[in-house]
């Protein structure tokens, strides 16, 4: 009646084991550590920069526990472990001099962080230590302004390009183009020339409003277009700043948007809040432009390309990085390593007339990124255009199928679609952090040890059962937080305090349960199998109830709402299985191996009809 099979006695083992083994890294804790990542989009880490970074900490006497290198989608980053915060700093300084030998101008972000100090092998299956949220961490917090203006000039800059091919397809000469303010002007010789263009225009844009304004052209966009170029916007920002806060090796950074046209980061556990500040406010854009071939030209800019050389490049932007959909690495015809570019189809037709008119002509892309508070350009690809394309087209030239691949890799990262501004910043220093952990982790256990004493004293065996299975439940908690990579706040906290009251009071419904039917005169086997029979329907509904709540908070709510409902939700489902599961095979295995037994240690019960308890067991 009372005995599990063993198959069910190996899943507690199995489970309470994983469980173990994924709470062990908050053991081991963090120690300091450097992390060395791109400080440019055109300057690639590599696991091949391992043996530099030994060289030069071998040289200056620095001990490190280990070197550590992570491949993220575009990129690498390195982190080196130190014994304590003064060799990490002494670390930082000597790495951050050998790599950067312009302090104006860096190649590499040289970052304090911190680091899991637990063994490699619990590393390389996945346990790590449970993400802290910036309450308990520490760290930083922006929050940014999204320039919509700047989103609506560049798209107004990709479309002047379009009018103008539109009226060429069209065979309508004679035109000037001027942008003014957030509308393009197009002046006509005639009005009836207006009016033919305004109904191309018409024809092919539905997202334009054209006023012919005696022989003048003011267009811009409607309304609904107008919305849908600033929420994309909004969005490619937030997609592009978690490229960026990647780059600092943050385990759970928040990236989210606040209102119209601002969005939030908070980095936990970022120390160098300088470097957080300059990778977070980095721009970067694309551009595709001609080269300007004409030495004596005044109407030119100068850019320097990766290899050093400079490049003088027109003025006019033929494309923005808005028209690039896709690039991949791959090769042409002649098996030569190729990068396959995309356009949208507005984009398509640009590129095709101008490439029609500028054969065997030099063009290059340039991207231009934000470094000391200064944009700049850096021409990333120059090459010479072969033939009249469209949509799609190949860039060959690149030595090596790498190089061809980290091209491939900037076109598609894209750049920020508007220009950000950091309005608020709040650093939450480490110390404070530590406090919160510390207060946050006494609460917890004076809570379990009061309700330990108390369950044990009032429930005598069954009570010492009970306290087991809460412990276990907070190991499968704080296991399962770490194997979705969940992020632990303060209000998580609250959330493991909830439910750890919530298990227990399933423990205390059983328990009464059984206590009930042994008033009943039951035996006390029969009365173990209806307490834990009985009472699993009423646990069932109470943990259900429970978890709908927990899932709205979940679905609709945001920061600190969420981070308690992620640990609320999964909380309810440990305790299922520790208060009910679990609890019942550790009263099977103590009890259910007797043949016959006269009584078991509830504690007192007391029986409706006398006014005395009978004798606990």
């Amino acid at each position: 009646m009372n005995r599990y099979p063993l198959w069910k006695y190996l899943i507690m083992i199995v489970v309470t084991a994983a469980g173990l083994l994924y709470t062990l890294p908050n053991i081991f804790g963090e120690g300091p550590a450097v992390q060395i990542s791109s400080a440019r989009s055109t300057v690639k880490v590599t696991a091949d920069l391992e043996p530099k970074i030994a060289e030069i900490l071998a040289a200056q006497n620095i001990a490190n526990q280990g070197i550590y290198f992570t491949q993220a989608a575009n990129n690498g980053s390195f982190r080196i472990r130190f014994a304590d915060v003064d060799t990490q700093l002494k670390a930082k300084e000597v790495l951050n001099s050998a790599f950067n030998t312009n302090p104006q101008d860096p190649s590499y972000t040289v970052a304090l962080n911190l680091m899991s100090k637990s063994p490699d092998w619990l590393t390389a299956i996945g346990a790590r230590p449970t993400s802290l949220g910036l309450d308990l961490r520490g760290g930083v917090h922006f929050l940014m302004q999204v320039d919509l203006n700047g989103a609506v000039q560049k798209r107004l800059d990709s479309l002047q390009n379009e009018l103008s091919s539109t009226l060429k397809d069209s065979k309508i000469t004679g035109a000037q183009i001027s942008k003014n303010g957030e509308r393009i002007d197009i002046t006509f010789d005639a009005p009836a020339t207006a009016s033919l263009a305004r109904d191309e225009i018409l024809k092919k844009r539905t997202d334009l409003a054209v006023i012919n304004n005696a022989g003048t052209l003011n267009i811009s966009l409607t309304p609904e277009e107008l919305i849908k170029v600033k929420t994309n916007a909004v969005q490619q920002n937030i997609t592009t700043l978690h490229n960026r806060v990647n780059a600092l090796g943050v385990a759970e950074p928040l990236v989210q948007q606040q209102g119209i046209d601002r969005i939030i980061v908070e980095l936990p556990g970022v120390q160098d809040t300088a470097i957080a500040k300059e990778i977070i406010g980095r721009t970067a854009t694309l551009q595709i432009r001609l080269v300007e071939t004409n030495a004596a030209a005044f109407d030119k800019e100068t850019f320097k390309e990766q290899n050093g050389a400079s490049v003088d490049l027109k003025r006019q932007v033929i494309l923005t990085g808005d028209a690039i959909i896709d690039a991949q690495s791959g090769r042409d015809q002649n098996g030569r390593s190729s990068v396959d570019v995309r356009l949208n189809d507005a984009g398509g037709k640009i590129m095709r007339e101008v490439t029609r008119e500028n054969l065997k002509k030099p063009m290059a892309i340039v991207l231009f990124e934000k470094r000391n508070g200064k944009e700049v350009g850096e021409a990333i690809s120059v090459a010479t255009i072969q033939g009249e394309f469209g949509d799609t087209f190949a860039i060959t030239g690149n030595s090596s199928a790498e190089e061809n691949n980290n091209l491939a890799l900037l076109l598609k990262a894209g750049a920020l679609a508007a220009p950000m501004d950091i309005i608020e910043e709040r650093t939450i220093g480490p110390s404070q952090g530590a406090d919160n952990i510390e207060k946050g982790f006494k609460s917890l256990v004076y809570g379990f040890c009061a309700v330990a004493v108390f369950m044990i004293l009032y429930y005598r065996v069954f009570g010492v059962i009970s306290v087991v299975s809460l412990a276990v439940n907070l190991l499968l908690l704080v296991g399962l937080l770490t194997v979705f990579r969940a992020t632990l706040t303060l209000p998580g906290i609250a959330a493991i305090a909830l439910t750890l009251g919530m298990a227990i009071d399933s423990n205390v419904l059983i328990n009464e349960r059984i206590r009930e039917e042994l008033r009943h005169g039951e035996s006390p086997q029969r009365a173990i199998h209806l307490g834990y029979e009985r009472a699993f329907a009423t646990i069932l509904d109470s943990n259900i109830t429970t978890l709908i709540a927990g899932l709205a908070l979940l679905i609709f709510g945001s920061g600190p709402i969420r981070g308690f409902a992620v640990v609320h939700c999964l909380g309810i489902l440990t305790s299922m299985f520790s208060a009910v599961f679990f609890s019942r095979g550790l009263a099977n295995f103590w009890y259910g191996r007797r043949q016959r037994l006269s009584s078991i240690s509830i504690g007192q019960i007391w029986r409706g009809d006398s006014t005395k308890p009978n004798t606990p067991a």
